[in-house]
């Protein structure tokens, strides 16, 4: 078994303190005039130097003793408490801890002492690293009286004693001891770092120093598929709402088309990097979601289907079953006007998907799902140029917003320029803003604190036009996040880990998070059109989730891509001639055929372990910020996925394509998920989850989870239908807060800038 390192070292404080005095300056000046000193001996001792790091209270122990003259000399400790950067109320400053508990002359004493560590106006790491302002209780621990105070300080002496001082404990050789102090100098340079070099809002507040924020009885953070329903739904109540999204208010005129649109998201520069999809990348896994008003919607491929009934069977609080959802799944699917596309108009995948399941003698597996899209009967693929948008039918749809009905272009996942695509910015946050719902693009939340009555938001607000981040807040009685199963569990731990102001959230915030086992297989058909680029993106499964096959549960899908090439040459018109002979060339094959048109996506997701987890880690490299880490083993979700991927190759062979499993799978096992879950799971309690099966955090009233984050297993197939179903039936448990009303202001909608 690896030893666990620890680390320990030895420091002398010492300083001006008087007895009668309770505030630490004012012993210190009386602590001078009469020439009298406390000087405080310590060992720090660190058992567990992970632990150490992990824990955003950095807990070590003290040893040693006092030297104070009225109370005698070399009096030994028998307790003592150290605690590193320990968070504060204040975002901006956080607490070196140091407490020791001693006897003299028969009374129990406990000196307690802190370093406030935040930048003022000046250069005072120094001062603030070395400065303890200590207070002396009667008794045992600090609710004692205090009978005395003074200011200890380290001198240029002591540091560097100090640095002697420093052993590695439990070492075997050199290279655990310099990995031992490598990695606590990078977490205390790195906290050092984020209080004096690194701000943690940009810029001033734009309501400047006025403390002053718009109240408001719930704040929605994200748009998304739990996000849009809960705005609805609190503002239906008589709720003044505001929805605060990341992302962009997006149209047809400003989807992302060209190399050089806004297609990106940038965790570290938002006030650049602001577009489409936030794609975020970790050790053996990577994350794809929308940024937007209408989150993940946005960028789904249609499908709005419902869990089956075995997905609640266990690891999910009693409350929560199938047949307690199904009214709430009949309530989603009526209003994103589910259908399944129409039989003339089956894509030439989804008939392949009929001919494969037909073919290895599970037909009956087959199944066309039902899609959030809005079709004309009338459409074929007969009709002349049939992909022209002057084919899609315009219609008012039942929230009274303007839609039109599918040409299959093919663009679901980088939006319907005919809006066929019922995405919730066209549903459910119509009926929020018409109830009286403010909904605030380009506002990324950073923070969230407790205060009576209620809670306080920080974002940052993004100025597209001068690429620059503006803070702000707003108050509410209740709030409500929504930011994705990454976005969502991010924001609890910097909130719990980094800034201190949700302390007390449960040890189970970032586990139990999963991928949905999501896969694509190519495959490829010699001479045979697949057409991947036009039509739904997904339109039909072969339903395995009985775990008939390998005793894995799956869900095989037909995939598809838009035609980013195809879009992006059409742009241009006309106006490709001048790009030469070869783009014009180009130009027409595109016209002509489809790209890849031979290639068959074989997607799909499985069941598998709900075993990853969430934390914050801090950066080996300047400016050394805590990033968002995954801890994901493969192993125990192996299974599910590969027999996905086995069932992709049975079915290509058996319709005569060729299967290309990438070698990120075959070499890396590396993925990639749309659908990440977890992070934020119900439980019954703290102990086996972080909110309950109403949503709400547990230990923090009115303080909500309600998208994929809070699923504490996965579900095998596209979550939006369930994730919006459990938002339905948590906003039917919210109670309008005593003295809440229907906000009077006009809903209100942040230009997105140029």
């Amino acid at each position: 078994m690896e030893n666990t390192l620890g680390l320990t070292f030895k420091e002398t404080m010492s300083g001006h303190f008087a007895l009668g005095a309770t505030d630490p300056r004012a012993g210190a000046a009386a602590g001078s005039s009469a020439d009298q000193t406390l000087a405080m001996h310590a060992e720090v001792i660190i058992g567990n130097l992970d632990e150490f790091i992990a824990n955003p209270m950095h807990l070590g122990k003290l040893q040693g003793s006092i030297d104070f003259a009225p109370l005698g000399e070399n009096l030994a400790s028998h307790s003592g408490v150290f605690n590193l950067f320990k968070p504060t109320d204040d975002v901006d400053t956080t607490r070196m801890i140091y407490e020791l508990g001693f006897s003299a002359n028969g009374q129990d004493y406990y000196l307690a002492g802190y370093k406030e560590v935040r930048d003022d106006v000046g250069f005072d790491l120094w001062s603030d690293t070395t400065t303890l302002f200590t207070t002396l209780h009667k008794g045992k621990d600090k609710t004692g009286e205090v009978v005395g105070a003074g200011v200890l300080t380290l001198g240029v002496t002591d540091l560097a004693k100090l640095l002697s001082t420093m052993r590695v404990l439990n070492a075997e050789n050199t290279a655990q001891k310099t990995q031992a102090l490598s990695r606590f100098g990078q977490f205390f340079m790195g906290e050092l770092w984020d209080s004096y070099a690194v701000s943690k809002f940009s810029g001033a507040r734009e309501d400047g120093n006025n403390n002053e924020a718009e109240e408001f009885d719930a704040v929605v953070i994200g748009s998304g598929f739990g996000g849009a329903v809960m705005a609805a739904r609190l503002a239906e109540k008589g709720m003044s709402v505001c929805v605060l999204e990341r992302g962009r208010e997006w149209t047809p005129e400003t989807y992302p088309r060209n190399p050089g649109d806004a297609w990106w998201w940038d965790e570290d520069k938002p006030a650049k990097k602001n577009g489409w999809i936030d794609l975020r990348f970790f050790d053996d896994m990577a994350t794809a979601a929308g940024c937007g008003v209408g989150g993940g919607s946005l960028i789904y491929a249609n499908i709005f289907v419902e869990a089956e009934p075995f997905s609640f069977e266990e690891g999910w609080p009693k409350e929560i079953s199938y047949d307690g959802l199904t009214p709430y799944y009949q309530r989603t699917g009526e209003m994103l006007n589910v259908q399944p596309i129409p039989d003339n108009q089956m894509t030439a995948r989804g008939k392949l998907m009929k001919e494969a399941a037909d073919k290895i003698g599970e037909g009956h597996r087959y199944r066309k799902l039902p899609l959030a899209v809005t079709f004309n009967k009338d459409w074929n693929y007969d009709l002349p140029d049939p992909f022209n948008e002057s084919h899609s039918v315009t219609h008012t749809n039942a929230q009274g917003m303007q839609q039109g009905t599918c040409v299959h272009c093919g663009n679901c996942d980088i939006g319907c320029t005919v809006q066929a695509k019922n995405t919730l910015d066209l549903n459910y946050l119509p009926v929020a803003k018409r109830n009286g719902a403010q909904i605030r693009p380009l506002h990324w939340v950073r923070r969230i604190t407790p205060e009576d009555n209620g809670y306080e938001i920080d974002f940052d607000r993004i100025d597209v036009k001068n690429e620059k981040l503006i803070s702000g807040h707003v108050r509410a009685k209740k709030v409500f996040v929504a930011a994705g199963s990454v976005g969502s569990t991010e924001l609890l731990l910097r909130c719990r880990d980094e800034y201190g102001s949700l302390p007390n959230i449960s040890d189970r915030l970032g586990y139990g998070w999963s991928s949905n086992g999501d896969f694509l297989t190519p495959a490829f058909y010699e001479g045979r059109d697949m057409a991947p680029t036009r039509g739904p993106t997904i339109s039909s499964a072969i339903d395995f989730l009985d775990g008939s096959f390998k005793n894995e549960r799956f869900f095989v899908e037909d995939g598809g891509f838009p035609d980013v090439l195809g879009n992006a040459i059409q742009d241009m018109g006309d106006d490709i001639v001048r790009y030469g002979t070869l783009a014009a060339a180009l130009g027409q094959m595109v016209r002509d055929r489809n790209p890849l048109s031979c290639v068959m996506p074989w997607f799909g997701q499985g069941v598998d372990a709900p075993d990853g987890r969430f934390s914050l880690k801090r950066s080996w490299l300047p400016p050394f910020k805590k990033k968002l880490d995954l801890d994901w083993d493969v192993t125990r979700s192996e299974g599910a996925v590969q027999a996905l991927i086995d069932m992709h190759k049975k079915l290509s062979a058996a319709t005569g394509g060729e299967p290309m499993v990438p070698a990120t799978w075959t070499v890396l096992k590396n993925l990639v998920t749309p659908h990440p879950l977890g992070g934020c799971c119900m439980g019954n309690n703290a102990g086996d989850g972080v909110v309950d099966h109403k949503g709400e955090v547990f230990g923090y009233p009115g303080l909500y989870v309600v998208d994929g984050a809070i699923f504490p297993k996965p579900v095998g197939l596209n979550p939006s239908r369930t994730i919006a179903a459990l938002a339905e039936r948590i906003a039917d448990f919210v109670e309008v807060p005593r003295g809440g009303k229907q906000s009077a202001a006009q809903p209100r909608v942040e230009e997105v800038g140029a």
